[in-house]
């Protein structure tokens, strides 16, 4: 099921009806600021595993989430000053940061070296579904191949429409993945991978 919602200005009523689905263990995909995700909420474990399932992944693949802040954050991660400061410059962005879990996460999307990647995406509709949830939405590209990313919510919803419970229309991305950020060693933050977002000032400390 495709559902529209303005970009710029979502629909209260619309953002609730989505999040009741997340509630209920449903599987959305959603407009981040770099691509189109496919998520649900961190917490359900059928719904975890269904995201695995569609995707065809292993198990021992950990899936990303994004948070609304870096207060929220901090909830999930040890951050250390100098990641902290690192992302209270970059973030909201298109960044992805790889962090020691903290024991609030759950067991199925940690790494074997107890990380995990999190995003805080500058996207309203992403804003205003944490904002109603009130806990992180699992952030997974849209696609089945990692080579491709689909940046049309028609395309998405023609594709996937049968396994997803809904898809968001937020309009046609520009995708362009996230650059990852390895935070995990406080004092020597790694570029892992280079994509949206400047960190050029990340690049100059090599």
């Amino acid at each position: 099921m495709l559902i529209r919602i303005e970009p710029g200005a979502p629909q209260e009523p619309l953002i609730k009806r989505v999040v009741e689905i997340l509630e209920r263990g449903g599987v959305i995909s959603y407009p981040t600021d770099t691509l189109y995700g496919m998520g649900c909420d961190l917490f359900n474990k059928e719904a975890l595993e269904k995201i695995y399932q569609i995707k065809n992944l292993p198990r021992s693949k950990p899936l990303s989430f994004i948070c609304k802040d870096l207060k929220d954050l901090s909830q999930y991660a040890q951050v250390g000053n100098s990641g902290y400061k690192i992302m209270k410059r970059l973030l909201p962005g298109p960044y992805t940061f790889i962090l020691k879990a903290s024991k609030e996460v759950p067991h199925m999307v940690l790494t074997n070296q107890k990380t995990v990647g999190i995003r805080v995406p500058d996207n309203p509709i992403c804003q205003a579904l944490l904002t109603e949830l009130k806990r992180p939405i699992i952030s997974t590209s849209a696609s089945v191949d990692q080579d491709e990313t689909l940046s049309d919510p028609v395309v998405i919803d023609k594709k996937f429409g049968s396994l997803l419970d809904i898809v968001v229309d937020g309009g046609v991305l520009v995708s362009d993945p996230s650059s990852v950020i390895d935070l995990t060693n406080d004092e020597s933050p790694i570029v892992v991978r280079e994509g949206r977002g400047d960190i050029s000032f990340l690049l100059a400390k090599r």
